[in-house]
């Protein structure tokens, strides 16, 4: 590898650390302010764990509550999930760019791309409870403050991926079949 491309792969390593790290906290500070907002003080859901005013949820009905909260934490966790399955990557040094096209690599972006579903399917369908109970009369803060935005995008993502992954297939056929006849 040449010291331009060692360089970027070292940057983006150290990106998706601190990323990783980031949505950690943020996943921890979801489930924690759940639990102690329904084990120990309700009026933690004032204070949110991104200053969110949960308060009138709360109070309106606590099992929407939950629900809402898990799913926020879902996405949090499957976020972190995705970040430390590409911190994983780099550190195990699957990545091979003398032979780019290998099953290590076809796992890893099908993994990717199942995660951002997931990312996806979880994050429209708590935009989808939250339009839900602004309809219902209840004052919600915005949808992107509650780590809901963009589930089209993470679906999006997640199809491009896919399509990725069955080029990448077919790479893999190609390069043994050119390893064959040599």
């Amino acid at each position: 590898m040449s010291r331009k491309t060692n360089f970027v792969f070292k940057v983006v390593q150290v990106v998706s650390w601190i990323i990783f790290v980031g949505l950690c906290i943020q996943a921890g500070g979801f489930i924690f302010n759940t639990v102690f907002t329904l084990l120990l003080n309700p009026a933690g859901a004032s204070k949110f764990w991104t200053e969110v005013d949960l308060e009138a949820l709360y109070y309106f009905n606590q099992s929407h509550y939950v629900t809402l909260t898990v799913l926020m934490c879902i996405v949090a966790v499957l976020k972190a999930v995705l970040f430390y399955t590409i911190v994983l990557v780099f550190h195990s040094k699957k990545i091979d760019l003398a032979q780019p096209f290998n099953d290590s690599l076809k796992k890893f972006i099908d993994l990717v791309a199942t995660i951002s579903f997931g990312i996806g399917l979880f994050s429209l369908w708590g935009a989808g409870f939250t339009k839900n109970l602004i309809q219902d009369g209840l004052q919600m803060p915005n949808v992107a403050d509650l780590s809901f935005g963009g589930g089209d995008v993470w679906w999006f993502t997640s199809v491009i991926l896919l399509v990725i992954g069955q080029i990448i297939k077919k790479g893999i056929e190609m390069q043994q079949e050119n390893e064959l006849t040599i």
